[in-house]
């Protein structure tokens, strides 16, 4: 992440959660239960992408378990 521009956060309010940031024409997302572990980081695109998939539910765990 850069050094010279402070990152804008975004969570939830109680702590258990992803943090989410645009910065330096990326989004980077860390726990927010240990903030000093690197960030994953994504293009633009990949974020998109992925939050669509979410909004359509194929991430949701129906759809990700095992049937049985």
């Amino acid at each position: 992440m850069s050094s010279h521009t402070p990152a804008i956060w975004h969570s939830c309010n109680n702590g258990s959660c992803v943090e989410v940031a645009a910065l330096d024409g990326q989004v980077w997302v860390r726990s927010s239960e240990d903030t000093s572990r690197t960030a994953l980081t994504f293009t633009f695109e990949e974020w998109q992408t992925f939050t669509e998939g979410v909004k359509q539910g194929l991430f949701d765990l129906e759809r990700l378990a095992p049937h049985g």
